[in-house]
């Protein structure tokens, strides 16, 4: 498979993010990307970015669960950050996302693992948790879902999807500061924009609206439709907390919360914020999970 690696330079200097890289063959010849800070012997908070971030995203979250004795793991999916990316569009599929992080998650042998899911990053972990039971203790969603092509999509998503297919640029950091209700420096819609040098760089970028399994006749939907019949049997704790400012997924938490068994009784939450909650609210979203998740051994 083809596939380009950004220049470790382009990293160098990211504000807020002074993490060591770690790397993982998952398949395909591909290397991929991850943060590991805390304890190795804490129990492990798996934070999955979406489109088109990378975990980066998750910079304010991940000391505040490293301080609180978690092993905080934030992987950049196959074509983002620091990770490999394929060139040709054609070689991202749904299947193969999954298939990639679980291939993380087998090499690092992880257990116990609280997924943190946003946008992809939930459409990826809602396949893995149930589908890998064994490894997972309990989920919290912000601003994600599962998708099964059952009801429509809404009208802001097919803009954006027509967006990153078509748009002769794509300027991802611009792209990140739109889905925020907080104001970006610069420097920050810098480091999103730090892992690709060139247009070359972006296939995983552009193919990823498309994926989202919208029509029946999609490939993925019975594989999200058997996931989606498991988490109705999910017993596990799980948890939403969603930015309400979301203009697509904002409101998604309540059919998660009534479909899930885990959820009855959570301490779920809807609060300032946009689709990129964890850049609105990184700090206080972390605070809340660890209070949630109680003591870290």
């Amino acid at each position: 498979m083809d596939a380009l690696r950004t220049p470790d330079e382009r990293f160098a200097n990211l504000p807020g993010y002074p993490f060591a890289p770690h790397y993982a063959e998952v398949g395909d010849g591909l290397r991929m990307h991850y943060v590991d800070e805390g304890p190795r012997d804490g129990r492990v908070v798996l934070m999955l970015h979406g489109e088109p971030s990378w975990s980066y995203l998750y910079r304010k979250m991940i000391p505040v669960f490293a301080a609180a004795g978690f092993r905080a793991i934030a992987p950049d999916l196959i074509g983002f950050g620091r990770s490999d990316k394929p060139v040709d569009k054609a070689e991202y599929t749904y299947v193969r996302h999954v298939a990639w992080v679980r291939a993380l998650i087998e090499t690092l042998d992880l257990r116990e693992i609280t997924l943190v899911g946003q946008d992809w990053g939930s459409l990826i972990g809602l396949r893995l948790a149930p589908e890998n039971e064994q490894r997972f203790a309990r989920i919290v969603i912000a601003n994600g879902f599962l998708p099964t092509a059952d009801r429509p999509m809404p009208f802001a998503f097919k803009l954006w999807r027509a967006f990153a297919l078509h748009s002769p640029v794509l300027p991802v950091g611009r792209i990140i500061a739109s889905g925020c209700v907080q104001k970006l420096p610069p420097e920050v819609r810098r480091a999103y924009d730090a892992p690709y040098p060139s247009a070359a760089y972006k296939a995983g970028a552009r193919a990823f609206p498309k994926l989202v399994p919208s029509e029946p006749d999609d490939p993925a939907v019975p594989a999200n439709r058997a996931a989606w019949d498991a988490l109705g049997k999910w017993q596990k704790p799980f948890l939403t907390l969603f930015g309400k400012n979301d203009p697509i997924l904002g409101r998604a938490d309540k059919p998660l919360q009534k479909h899930v068994p885990g959820a009855q009784g959570q301490p779920h939450e809807r609060f300032w914020g946009g689709h990129f909650v964890q850049e609105d609210r990184g700090e206080y979203l972390a605070e809340r999970i660890v209070k949630w998740l109680g003591a870290a051994r």
